[in-house]
């Protein structure tokens, strides 16, 4: 199927990663005592990709770049949790997103290998809704308070539903539908096993500023996803306020719903220990 390039601005608070969003990372200290850390986040990121989407009718399936119709935020959630035991943790993270979108007149919409004519436009409403579930466990392999190391292993899951209606304008005749008027769905669950790391380097007089950084890579259903993140964070008494760069790309083979997915943008979070 065809796939898109073009990245559309938009205010996408999805697909999140708790070890991508990283609080200050707790150093051993020699006690069997568990600590817990609760997050809240939201992410902003620009979105490209490609979805093949097959049609109620004609045969065809609808190949369409998300980031050039969804505009809109219908509803999300994001909550993360951890617990750390001396050099051991544990994390998991959940996230549902529930997006929806139109675009008229546009021409990134392909039918099978067919783009559109020049004397076509489409309009197109897509409707996305969408679990992201992360768990991992990590080892402190560098207890240094100045540049702790965890190094990372666990799952990551995409589930994603897609709905797209649509109507062409202009002389169909050439493509392999039966009408201007149309309508497809398509769901994907994808499944990821991914190794990495996330770790931080400490600064300042009262050792409260510090740079988180992470990387995984990953791969199962999907050719290979990798993550990536840098940032700067601050640490109070009660909890970590931190914000970071972050970049999400899934890579599958053709016959998928989801053809490819890539994400980057701004993220903050606020975490509270206890």
């Amino acid at each position: 199927m065809h796939t898109f390039e073009r990245r559309s601005g938009l205010a996408l608070a999805v697909l999140g990663a708790l070890s991508a969003l990283t609080p200050s990372i707790s150093q051993a200290d020699g006690t069997s005592d568990w600590k817990f850390a609760a997050t809240i986040y939201g992410w902003l990121p620009s979105i490209d990709g490609g979805l093949s989407i097959p049609a109620d009718t004609g045969g065809a399936s609808i190949s369409v770049d998300p980031g050039e119709v969804l505009d809109a935020l219908n509803f999300m959630f994001m909550g993360a949790f951890e617990a750390d035991k001396g050099r051991w943790s544990l994390a998991t993270d959940l996230v549902y997103f529930d997006l929806g979108g139109s675009q008229k007149k546009f021409r990134d919409f392909t039918l099978g290998a067919i783009g559109l004519p020049a004397t076509v436009n489409a309009d197109a409403r897509l409707d996305t809704t969408g679990w992201i579930w992360t768990t991992e466990g990590a080892y402190l392999a560098v207890d240094d308070p100045d540049h702790p190391l965890k190094l990372l292993a666990g799952v990551r899951m995409l589930d994603l539903t897609a709905d797209l209606k649509w109507h062409l304008e202009g002389d169909i005749s050439g493509l392999p539908l039966p009408g201007p008027d149309g309508k497809g769905s398509a769901g994907e669950t994808i499944w990821d096993a991914i190794i990495g790391l996330r770790g931080q380097l400490v600064f300042g007089d009262a050792k409260r500023w510090y740079i988180p950084y992470y990387a995984d890579v990953g791969t199962g259903d999907s050719d290979v996803t990798w993550q990536g993140m840098l940032g700067i964070g601050y640490a109070f008494d009660w909890g970590d306020v931190v914000s970071v760069w972050r970049y999400l790309d899934y890579e599958l083979s053709s016959g998928h719903a989801v053809e490819e997915l890539t994400t980057s943008g701004a993220a903050i979070g606020v975490t509270f220990r206890f």
